[in-house]
C-alpha cells in the first residue's frame, strides 16, 4: 500500500504526483479532441450562398406588371435587356393579398405599369421583391410591353423543387430534406415552385407550370426537397426558363440533393 495513491477530497494535498499527471494528460486530449472535432465539423458544413435579402431595407422599383404564370414585375436593363424581378407576399405567401387595393382601382393589371416599393432578394442573377404592404403598390400611368415566351424544347431534367424565396434569400441553403417542410408551407402559400439543376456544377433555375402554362403549387407538394427527376417543355421568359410539366412525369430518386450552395 505504500506506492498506493489514495485521494481523499477533504484532505488538502491528497492528491498524488501519478493522478495529477494522469488528469493533465486527460485534459490536454480531451481539449485536442475538441479543437479537432469542432474543425472537422465546421469544415463538412454546408456553406452560405453568396446571396442577399434587404430584410430592413426598402427599394421602390418601377415595371411592367405580368401575371403568367406568376406575378412579376419586367424592368428595362437596357435597350435590348430586360429582366423580370418575380414577387412574393410577407412570410410564407404570395403577394396576390397585397395586390387587392390596387386592383379596386384597375380590375385588370396585366401590362399595367406599377411602381411597388419592398424588400430586394437577390442571388445568383436571379431578383425577387418581398411586398409588406399594399400601400406601397401604386398604378403608375402607361402601359408596358409584355415578355415574349420562346419555346426551348422538351427535356429531362435531375434536380431539386425548392421554395424561391429561402433557396435564394432567406435561408442559406434552403433545399434538401432539412428544409422540407418550411418549403412545402411557402409554395402552399402560394409562393411559386421552382425547380433547381445543376449540370455540370452551374445552376439553372426553371418556374414550374402544368401543361398549360398555369401555376402549379398545389401539384408539386408531395415532391418538395426531394431529388427527382423531371421531364417537361421549357420555355425562356427574358432571364427566367419556364418548364411546362406533367407531375406524372416526375420520378424521385433515391440519392441525396444534388442541388448545392455556390
Amino acid at each position: 500500500m505504500k506506492n498506493k495513491e489514495f485521494f481523499v477530497a477533504y484532505i488538502e494535498g491528497s492528491l498524488g504526483t501519478k493522478t495529477k499527471k494522469t488528469l493533465k494528460r486527460f485534459t490536454i486530449l480531451s481539449i485536442g479532441i475538441i479543437i479537432i472535432g469542432s474543425l472537422i465539423f465546421s469544415l463538412i458544413q454546408t456553406r452560405f450562398k453568396n446571396s442577399t435579402f434587404e430584410l430592413s431595407e426598402l427599394t421602390k422599383i418601377t415595371g411592367t406588371f405580368h401575371a403568367s404564370p406568376y406575378p412579376m414585375l419586367t424592368i428595362k436593363v437596357n435597350e435590348t435587356i430586360s429582366k423580370n424581378i418575380l414577387l412574393l407576399g410577407f412570410g410564407k405567401s404570395s403577394v396576390n393579398p397585397y395586390l387587392k387595393a390596387i386592383l379596386e382601382k384597375k380590375s385588370d393589371l396585366q401590362g399595367q405599369t406599377l411602381t411597388i416599393e419592398g424588400n430586394l432578394i437577390f442571388y445568383n442573377g436571379k431578383t425577387l421583391l418581398q411586398v409588406i404592404d399594399e400601400n406601397k403598390v401604386s398604378l403608375t400611368s402607361g402601359k408596358g410591353n409584355l415578355p415574349q415566351k420562346t419555346t426551348i424544347g422538351e427535356t429531362v431534367l435531375k434536380g431539386e423543387i425548392v421554395d424561391p424565396k429561402c433557396y435564394f434569400g432567406v435561408m442559406k441553403p434552403g433545399f434538401g430534406k432539412i428544409h422540407r417542410s418550411c418549403a412545402i408551407r411557402c409554395i402552399s402559400g402560394g409562393i411559386p415552385p421552382v425547380f433547381v439543376s445543376t449540370p455540370k456544377n452551374i445552376s439553372e433555375y426553371y418556374l414550374l407550370t402544368d401543361l398549360d402554362g398555369e401555376p402549379i403549387n398545389q401539384e408539386v407538394l408531395p415532391f418538395i426537397g426531394k431529388p427527382s427527376e423531371i421531364t417537361g417543355l421549357v420555355e425562356k421568359l427574358d432571364d427566367w426558363y419556364l418548364l411546362k410539366i406533367d407531375i406524372a412525369n416526375i420520378r424521385v430518386s433515391n440519392n441525396s440533393s444534388s442541388i448545392y450552395s455556390q
